[in-house]
């Protein structure tokens, strides 16, 4: 079965940016990028921050704003902040040396089973398993597993599988093949059995089942929630806060919201106790924003008012020039609402 796979891979592979070397650095940014990420979406993002932080020891030097700036629109932003954490711990713990086993790379922050397999094998060839949205389906197949999945019980099955089907040579192109096979030809609508270098192995296929495996979660709803974001403008700067600790993307830089859409926008900011001392004209809409976060989809509408009064000073709260504000790290639908004005 390995040898079947390896040569399907070595013909049929994804040329991916960051397979071009086996540096665990790279394989190491790109899984943590690829964490809830698709592939097309990262390869820029990949690029960019390796340009600008080449290695363990000049992520670990940098200031954690520029990290998220860079980061800025890839979301799930605590990936980020674990990333320069845990440069700075191999900095510090390890003389800028990445660990070799996934014991120790699991002692890493935001470094869990699943991407300590896959630095592990990639980079320094060790024979550890990974399971991972595409190997998932893929390997549940293979054995006819038509248990739930996704949590870490209901995935034990499957990493005991992928353990039993690692082969002792080549672990890291047999993990990667598995995964290109999973999003090329083992996919989750209309898989390309007829293709498929494992087809004569595969329980779901003999049994008629490929449809059927793995089974599916029931889809949550998204909560309907809408928001206004106020761009108060002084001078030529505009009001930014900061986000806090807690809320969705915590440490970063938005426009102040208030609850409702554009049509309760007045009413929102005199009682809001952030903008209310701003005194604030009547509010002009700017164009609407439509994002989802967490099984939020949330409408935001976009106004700009001309504040009086630059209001007290408090931190987290600043007014930047228009300079200022590219320089910051900012929530994704933010940073689109900064480009709805000049």
């Amino acid at each position: 079965m390995a040898s079947r796979l390896l040569a399907w891979y070595a013909r049929a592979k994804r040329d991916l940016p960051w397979r071009r070397s086996a540096d665990p650095y790279r394989v190491w940014v790109s899984e943590i990028m690829l964490q809830q990420t698709q592939v097309e979406r990262v390869k820029d993002f990949f690029a960019r921050f390796v340009a600008r932080f080449p290695d363990v020891a000049s992520l670990a030097a940098a200031r954690e704003p520029e990290v998220l700036r860079l980061w800025e629109g890839l979301g799930y932003y605590r990936r980020a902040r674990q990333l320069h954490a845990a440069a700075q711990q191999i900095v510090a713990d390890h003389g800028g040396r990445f660990p070799r086993t996934a014991a120790e790379l699991r002692m890493l922050p935001g470094i869990g089973r699943y991407t300590a397999g896959a630095i592990a094998s990639i980079a320094f060839d060790a024979r550890e398993p990974i399971v991972e949205a595409n190997s998932r389906r893929v390997i549940a197949r293979l054995v006819g597993h038509d248990g739930p999945l996704g949590t870490a019980a209901n995935d034990e099955p499957i990493w005991e599988a992928a353990a039993r089907l690692l082969p002792p040579r080549q672990p890291g192109r047999f993990n990667q093949a598995l995964m290109d096979l999973g999003a090329m030809v083992c996919t989750p609508e209309r898989p390309l059995c007829s293709t498929c270098p494992l087809a004569n192995a595969c329980v779901a296929r003999r049994d008629g089942r490929v449809d059927e495996i793995p089974r599916r979660a029931a889809r949550r709803g998204l909560k309907q929630v809408r928001e206004t974001a106020v761009v108060a403008c002084r001078g030529g700067r505009v009001l930014v806060v900061q986000r806090g600790a807690g809320e969705w993307w915590a440490g970063l830089w938005d426009f102040p919201r208030v609850p409702g859409g554009a049509a309760h926008a007045a009413r929102g900011l005199a009682s809001s106790a952030l903008l209310g001392p701003l005194g604030c004209g009547r509010p002009e809409p700017l164009g609407t924003v439509v994002h989802s976060v967490t099984h939020h989809r949330i409408t935001l509408d976009a106004v700009r008012c001309v504040a009086r009064r630059t209001g007290p000073a408090a931190p987290g709260r600043r007014w930047v020039t228009p300079r200022q504000l590219a320089a910051l790290a900012m929530s994704s639908p933010a940073r689109r609402i900064a480009r709805l004005f000049p």
